[in-house]
């Protein structure tokens, strides 16, 4: 079955495990992000499918990036086009995730030898260079000039932008009754300018029921905690408000 943006003859310029990138008409200043319902965990040795998750997570982008512009954070997002398409500036990305992290999880508890749920004295940022084949290896600052995986100043001010994401997106998520443990952001440059990319979802978001810890993101998939789809619509109706 052809994808929406094949059938209005869109040419593929990338698929990824949640996504396809499309090139917008012939302006290739422009990209169409294509949300998918596959759903991958541990570098893509689980696999599976998310019912409505392509419809769920463009909307929760879409929503969470008009909130972060309303706050002055400066991102690719141009429009949401339907219900699995998003219109982006093309940006030239750096090839590393920034992970912001407010609680210990996941590899962060194992790494310090400490349980799930430990509210860090301040927000950790960590850097991964992206690589599927090399298991996405966490590098630092000094990596960067190494291996030219980007200016170091740029990837500086992406680090900072990235710190003021976290205190919006934590007050929202609170005031919405989540914890916002961790999460993934990735940057790029357009005219000399860091902007924030890629997708801010339960997909690459750690978020947990203030009251009760239960996990309401993609960790019910890892975990097979079953209620994938409601842990999705959850944040799908909380976001939709924006």
């Amino acid at each position: 079955m052809k994808k929406i943006s094949e059938e209005k003859g869109r040419k593929k310029v990338y698929e990824g495990k949640a996504k396809i990138l499309y090139l917008y008409g012939g302006d290739e200043s422009k990209l169409v992000t294509y949300f998918k319902d596959d759903a991958t965990a541990f570098n893509g040795q689980k696999k599976g499918t998310i019912e409505q998750k392509g419809e769920f997570n463009n909307a929760i982008s879409s929503s969470l990036f008009k909130l972060l512009k309303s706050k002055g954070i400066k991102s690719h997002f141009i429009e949401k086009l339907s219900e699995r398409e998003m219109l982006v500036h093309h940006l030239k990305m750096f090839p590393v995730e920034f992970v912001v992290r407010n609680y210990t999880a996941g590899s962060l508890a194992k790494k310090m030898g400490v349980e799930e749920g430990v509210k860090l004295l301040s927000p950790v940022v960590e850097l991964y260079y992206k690589s599927d084949e090399l298991g996405d290896p966490m590098i630092n600052e000094t990596y960067l000039k190494a291996f030219d995986l980007g200016e170091p100043k740029d990837v500086e001010e992406a680090k900072k932008i990235a710190v003021n994401i976290n205190e919006i997106l934590k007050d929202f998520f609170d005031k919405n009754g989540l914890l916002l443990v961790d999460y993934k952001l990735e940057f790029g440059i357009l005219n000399g300018n860091v902007l924030l990319a890629d997708e801010i979802t339960p997909d690459t978001m750690r978020l947990w029921d203030k009251v009760t810890l239960e996990k309401v993101d993609k960790d019910r998939f890892r975990r097979d905690l079953g209620g994938v789809e409601e842990a999705y619509k959850r944040v799908y109706d909380i976001t939709s408000k924006i």
